[in-house]
């Protein structure tokens, strides 16, 4: 019975570690270094303050992430646009295969004629936004070395 609970003192709870982290320290900041420091510790995307801290003694590495919203929200939409351009292209061909399905062939021709021109102009819109996103992309994303 003895030999039992000095192998197990603990009864329950977690297991005590190795190296416990018993040393602390203080430091007072003013308001503006308060400042810093927190602007600092929120774009570095670490949840810890602690950890934050202990980089920053020992200089280790800390990576800063900057959450562009405006690009986010841009490519959000860009996304519902080109999916939007696909459900005309699948509406493109229902359209087609109806013309030539329910219209004599003089008048499916001058139906199609008329979808050719929208479609001409689709292209044209298309055009213009790829080259938009290419000019967002190279002044707003672009990595700056």
């Amino acid at each position: 019975m003895e030999s039992e609970e000095k192998k197990n003192p603990h009864k329950g709870g977690r297991h005590p570690k190795k190296d416990p982290a018993v040393h602390r320290y203080s430091i007072s900041l003013t308001a503006e270094e308060n400042a810093h420091f927190l602007t600092l510790f929120e774009t570095s995307g670490m949840n810890i303050m602690a950890h934050f801290i202990t980089a920053c003694i020992f200089q280790k590495g800390i990576t800063t992430i900057k959450v562009d919203k405006t690009a986010i929200e841009y490519y959000v939409r860009l996304t519902a646009l080109f999916g939007q351009f696909r459900a005309v292209g699948v509406n493109y061909n229902q359209v087609v295969k109806i013309l030539y399905r329910n219209f004599s062939e003089k008048k499916a021709s001058a139906y199609l004629y008329k979808l050719e021109k929208e479609t001409a102009e689709l292209a044209v819109l298309c055009q213009k936004i790829i080259k938009l996103t290419a000019e967002f992309e190279e002044k707003h994303l672009k990595k700056k070395s």
